[in-house]
């Protein structure tokens, strides 16, 4: 339950936006080992190749994020079909910056529908 002291709310708000946040470093090595079905050891070596950076807890423990969990799984599933390790890192890197590029051209409005109005700037109306 979230109390009435609106002093709380925005504390409470913010924890909240956490669980959606693709990039929340939530996942500890050994969790993170055991969701991707792999060793420690490898995530260590993405890490080492410069593939994902996971971010440090206070005592220096690694911590990851869904999206690099997402990217280790498809690592894992290349090395898994025989590419190596360095040429796996580097297609997925290619692959995440393909997905980035699109995402950022990708009409923000949908297809046929006018675009919305300025703002500032009034409508136009034909004379």
């Amino acid at each position: 339950m979230i109390p009435d002291n609106h002093d709380e709310a925005p504390t409470l708000r913010s924890v909240a936006e956490k669980f959606d946040d693709d990039h929340y470093p939530a996942y500890t090595t050994g969790r993170a080992a055991e969701m991707l079905n792999t060793s420690a050891g490898f995530l260590r070596s993405l890490d080492e190749a410069r593939l994902i950076e996971p971010q440090r807890s206070s005592g220096g423990h690694r911590r990851y994020s869904r999206h690099q969990l997402r990217l280790a799984a498809r690592v894992r599933e290349l090395v898994d079909r025989g590419t190596g390790l360095g040429a796996a890192c580097r297609i997925v890197t290619l692959e995440d910056q393909l997905r980035e590029a699109r995402a950022a051209v990708e009409p923000r409005h949908p297809p046929g529908e006018p675009y919305p109005p300025l703002r500032g700037v009034p409508p136009h109306r034909p004379d």
